[in-house]
């Protein structure tokens, strides 16, 4: 079991021995489609491969921020998420700050999930599910628990189970999920869903319903405005 982050205060993260494990599965299974259509999919070659995080130190945050818009090119396309700095600031500029450290270049999103959890995993530089920076932060913005509590097109926090242990893992949910109301949702795909459908719709590698996915998918860049 990994040690448990302690929470941060006065704007500044905590430190956190270990990191960022997946995203538990769903407290409840949803069927439910979204309207958009998965695209044909067309993925360049990527040199992207698992490596040790980029080191960075604990960033400063402010307790009030603005949106944000996030701009994620992949080898599969770009995928565009207005980021809701209003209700999740903390996890917002954490993000940022990642993001334009450079921390999530060249990284592959690793997990897919394709049954009950309707989700596409990345932040993880090592590619394993538990990497992450050294320092965690605490929740913001959950849902209600209810059914599709994190619609298509939602993005939130992966996290290993604490209420502050959010690193650097995120899910880009590309079909209506219900989950526990346990992780931070940042914000809302604007262009690439169907990208994320289209990867979904590869499927996972060795035919199950959790793993890596049969389309590698790699964030080569990411930009913020």
């Amino acid at each position: 079991m990994k040690s448990m982050p302690r929470v941060f205060g006065s704007g500044i993260l905590a430190a956190v021995v270990g990191a960022l494990t997946l995203i538990t599965s769903p407290a409840h299974a949803s069927t439910l489609t979204n309207s958009a259509s998965p695209s044909k999919l067309s993925c360049a070659t990527t040199k992207s491969t698992a490596h040790a995080p980029k080191s960075l130190a604990i960033p400063t945050v402010k307790q009030s921020y603005t949106n944000k818009t996030f701009t994620i090119v992949t080898n599969c396309g770009t995928i565009v998420i207005a980021a809701d700095g209003k209700d999740a600031p903390v996890t917002v500029q954490v993000l940022q700050y990642l993001a334009t450290s450079g921390f999530y270049d060249h990284s592959l999103c690793h997990r897919l999930t394709t049954s009950g959890l309707y989700v596409l995993q990345c932040g993880d530089p090592t590619a394993s599910g538990s990497g992450g920076p050294a320092f965690s932060y605490g929740n913001e913005n959950l849902p209600a628990a209810t059914m599709n509590n994190y619609p298509a097109g939602t993005v939130a926090m992966a996290n290993s189970g604490g209420s502050a242990s959010n690193g650097s893992q995120f899910f880009l949910v590309y079909q209506n999920t219900t989950l526990g109301a346990s992780y931070t949702r940042w914000g809302t795909i604007t262009k690439g869903l169907n990208i994320v459908q289209a990867i979904a719709a590869q499927g996972v590698v060795g035919g199950g319903s959790d793993g890596t996915p049969v389309q590698k998918i790699a964030i080569e860049s990411i930009s913020v405005k």
